[in-house]
């Protein structure tokens, strides 16, 4: 876990992460890291939250593992068609960081839709993002990161409400699985992004991940996964909640820390909050507003914090 979170680790330039004249889409990948890896980070969570509504009204139709298998296998499609990735020339390790990339991922996704199917949305994913705040502070070697987490845990807390004791234990018991499994995404989505060039690694990842959950989703959807209405939203929630986010995240791992990149996650809550007040017309009461504060001061002291920490260490490689 340590290499990841060294800058040395996160900053460094490999042939494999290198653009080459051959990888597959590097004009539509430069377009987006001109966000900087901030702004893919916040890009990425805004998709997130739209693709995670539409996901809810899709339940009904297909059940939670059908939902995950139809975003899956969507989504891997996509991607290997616009990526087309090579499947040779990669080594043993590679395959492995992969693999494991794939089997967390899929396992992050069917946990958070089992948990959203017993709780509600902002509570699943104010648990489930306790995750990437537990590895902040585990992979950090800063007290000043932990003081930043800290201040988004709070924020956090605020948000759920004070507490989460009248929500089904099951639900919680998943929502906080899923947060385990985001800290893994968060890891392996780094050294994927290092050992394969462009978005190929998310590609073999996730055909690894829908290939894993098509036998659960049968199971539960049956023929219902075949209604063209249901492909249809499914392709949707894919793009929006898998295609997007997992590439401009992908991107961003190769120029932020795991630690930092962590607290960002932190602003996940504050950004669905916000969108149910101002696409849902839900109300954003004062203790919210200020759990939303404090979330984005975190992530703001966290980002400076990083940055600071670049300007400094450039003297020193001067030399």
């Amino acid at each position: 876990m340590s290499t990841v979170n060294t800058p040395s680790a996160a900053n460094s330039t490999s042939p494999a992460s290198s653009p080459s004249p051959g990888a597959s889409g590097p004009r539509t990948l430069g377009r987006f890291t001109s966000l900087g890896p901030v702004g893919l980070v916040l890009a990425g969570g805004i998709s997130v939250q739209f693709g995670g509504a539409l996901a809810v009204t899709l339940m009904p139709r297909a059940g939670a593992l059908g939902v995950v298998t139809l975003r899956l296998v969507a989504a891997a499609v996509v991607l290997l068609l616009v990526c087309r990735p090579r499947l040779r020339g990669h080594s043993r390790a590679d395959w492995g960081t992969v693999i494991v990339f794939g089997i967390t991922m899929g396992a992050m996704n069917g946990l958070f839709y089992e948990a959203v199917d017993r709780i509600p949305l902002g509570p699943a994913v104010t648990l489930e993002v306790l995750g990437p705040l537990a590895l902040s502070v585990l992979a950090s070697r800063r007290a000043l990161n932990a003081l930043w987490a800290g201040l988004a845990l709070a924020g956090v807390f605020l948000l759920g409400g004070g507490g989460f004791g009248n929500l089904d234990p099951v639900g919680v018991a998943f929502a906080l699985g899923a947060g385990a499994m985001w800290a893994a995404y968060i890891v392996f989505s780094a050294r994927t992004g290092r050992r394969f060039p462009q978005a190929d690694g998310l590609a073999l990842a996730m055909a690894v991940a829908a290939l894993l959950f098509l036998p659960l989703g049968i199971a539960e959807a049956g023929t219902r996964l075949l209604n063209p209405t249901t492909i249809a939203l499914g392709s949707a929630v894919a793009l929006l909640s898998s295609v997007l986010p997992y590439t401009l995240e992908l991107l961003a791992l190769r120029r932020l820390p795991a630690s930092t990149f962590a607290v960002l996650m932190s602003l996940e809550p504050a950004i669905a909050a916000t969108a149910g007040f101002l696409i849902l017309d839900q109300s954003l009461h004062p203790t919210e507003a200020a759990a939303i504060a404090l979330v984005i001061a975190a992530s703001i002291g966290a980002v400076r914090t990083q940055i600071g920490r670049g300007k400094a260490a450039l003297p020193a490689e001067g030399q």
